[in-house]
């Protein structure tokens, strides 16, 4: 049994090495209806990929203007957290300055509880006494 390799034969040129069914040759005349259509094509795919590629530019510039926007929002936000910081490290340097005076105010509020139980204490003892006086008086 004889192997070809490859080699078929052209209809106008013989045996070649192509394993393409294709009738065309190069430098052949051809059917200029077919040449139109070809064109035709070609330019229709050339368009087709320039519309797809510029569809492409066009996502990858709205990705662009979307990022800049994005990074003008976390330049805002880096400017507001940084300024919360600084009120909440002011704010916690004014609550370390009045700690001594609200020690102060704890400890006078625990006198004050203490001083009106007593002065419940001393109430309720000077009506025992008034009593008591009543009821010896009473009994002269």
């Amino acid at each position: 049994m004889e192997e070809d390799y490859g080699v078929t034969d052209s209809p106008r040129k013989g045996p070649t090495l192509s394993t393409s069914t294709s009738s065309f040759e190069p430098f052949d005349a051809h059917d200029p209806n077919l040449s139109r259509l070809a064109t035709k094509m070609f330019q229709k795919t050339g368009d087709y990929i320039t519309h797809e590629l510029a569809s492409t530019v066009d996502d990858y510039k709205l990705i662009e203007s979307m990022n800049r926007a994005m990074m003008g929002k976390v330049a805002d936000m880096r400017q507001m957290s940084q300024s919360i910081a600084a009120k909440n490290a002011e704010l916690n340097q004014k609550y370390e300055d009045l700690k001594p005076l609200l020690q102060r105010i704890d400890d006078i509020e625990s006198t004050v509880d203490k001083l009106e139980a007593a002065a419940y204490q001393l109430d309720s003892y000077s009506i025992r006494l008034e009593n008591k006086f009543k009821s010896l008086k009473a009994k002269q």
